[in-house]
């Protein structure tokens, strides 16, 4: 399936190497395509591992093992295989996942555990364990790659590949933070994106680093939704190789955690929205904030409902600034809100206040905001200090026609 470029997408950016991560790429050939499909990156003994997993109870093999696989806290390698997610497959796909392990650790002379499996893609095809033999034995002799090019293989329906870095000080330490993420449809919170993946040289204590972890995803992937749709697969990991020399963060307590959470949250909210903006078929970017709800909570499910109405979605597509259809999500989100002091606005453009139009309002400059690729649109609730932003992207027709192909 060929798949033009999201008008949304961003340029790659420069990454800089991470100490102690070695990335390379094969194909492993799942699909019928001419690319590599296959991941490999190798970690630096030590390296620290965290996770976040989809929340689906029909979730791949790779999810289950991966869940205990964090608890040990540790990584040596990383697998990410892309065409096939290896999900609904029973023993057949828990025997794939234990190939590879044991095909990994046999080469870095490390337990089976501290081998990671990802597989996205086609649900209910078992990953053929032939291929994933040769496609390891391939990785395992792969010159070095670029994380342009990591980025590029994990994909599927991605139409651009998604990067980002960013820099933290721990002390008079400079670390560094590389994330590689795929995803474009199946998106949808409860617990994250599809599959993405954050290197870091700093030192971090297992247990701190999944708790910043945690935390940042209820910022950013658990704040983003395309189609609401769960994917069985959705994983995110962060390994922390250690080797920028910092004196190890084990809470908050240390000098130079709060820098570092700084730097995860940014790292993991600009690889929610890579993701958003490039979901499937999407031609408009949408920020959805939601004010004045009784808490956070509740306003994070107002933002939801109206991110994943497909009425809402689809009148942003089209570009028309039906206020109304903003009105029925919250509505319906099952949340306390009076119809009487709701407020909404597009692009920051007041159209109704207090429950009423406004009298002066001028659709003119709303639907010239609506033209564009950047949308916002802003609820007031007024009831309370709540408040949460959500990010979404329009539906268009692009949606319908990726996924009524995927499989061919």
């Amino acid at each position: 399936m060929d798949l033009e470029r999201s008008p949304l997408a961003l340029p790659f950016p420069d990454m800089p190497p991470i100490a102690g991560v070695t990335l390379r790429v094969a194909r492993a050939g799942y699909k019928k395509w001419d690319r590599a499909d296959l991941t490999y990156a190798e970690l630096a003994e030590g390296t620290a591992l965290a996770g976040v997993f989809t929340k689906n109870v029909c979730c791949s093999t790779e999810v289950e093992m991966g869940r205990e696989q964090v608890k040990l806290g540790r990584a040596r390698a990383l697998v990410v295989n892309a065409g096939n997610s290896n999900a609904f497959t029973g023993y057949r796909g828990r025997e794939a996942v234990e190939q590879i392990m044991a095909q990994v650790a046999h080469h870095l002379d490390c337990e089976p555990s501290d081998v990671l499996v990802s597989s996205t893609g086609v649900i209910g095809v078992p990953l053929p364990k032939d291929k994933a033999e040769a496609g390891v034995a391939a990785v395992l002799e792969a010159d070095e790659c670029s994380w342009e090019q990591a980025a590029v293989t994990i994909g599927t329906t991605d139409t651009f590949a998604k990067g980002a870095t960013v820099t933290a000080m721990i002390s008079d330490t400079k670390v560094t933070l590389n994330g590689i993420i795929k995803g474009s449809g199946m998106i949808a919170p409860d617990m994250a994106t599809m599959l993405g993946y954050i290197f870091t040289d700093a030192a971090v204590d297992h247990g701190f680093l999944q708790h910043c972890l945690s935390s940042a995803n209820k910022r950013s992937f658990n704040c983003i939704t395309v189609d609401s749709d769960t994917s069985t697969s959705d994983t995110v990991l962060a390994f922390a190789t250690g080797k920028a020399g910092n004196a190890p963060l084990t809470s908050f307590d240390d000098a130079g955690a709060d820098a570092f959470m700084a730097a995860l949250d940014d790292i993991c909210r600009q690889l929610a929205h890579l993701v958003v903006r490039d979901g499937e078929g999407a031609q408009k970017f949408i920020a959805v904030t939601v004010t004045g709800a009784e808490n956070d909570e509740s306003a994070h499910r107002i933002g939801f409902a109206i991110a994943n109405s497909p009425l809402v979605k689809t009148a942003i597509a089209g570009g028309d600034a039906n206020w109304g259809r903003v009105v029925m999500a919250v509505g319906k989100a099952g949340e306390p809100a009076d119809r009487d002091k709701l407020g909404i606005a597009f692009g920051g453009i007041w159209a109704a206040k207090d429950g009423l139009p406004l009298a002066d309002y001028d659709e003119a400059p709303v639907a010239k905001h609506l033209e564009g690729r950047e949308i916002d649109i802003t609820v007031d609730i007024g009831l309370g200090e709540g408040r949460a932003t959500v990010w979404t992207c329009d539906l268009t027709h692009g949606y319908i026609s990726i996924n009524a192909d995927y499989r061919s």
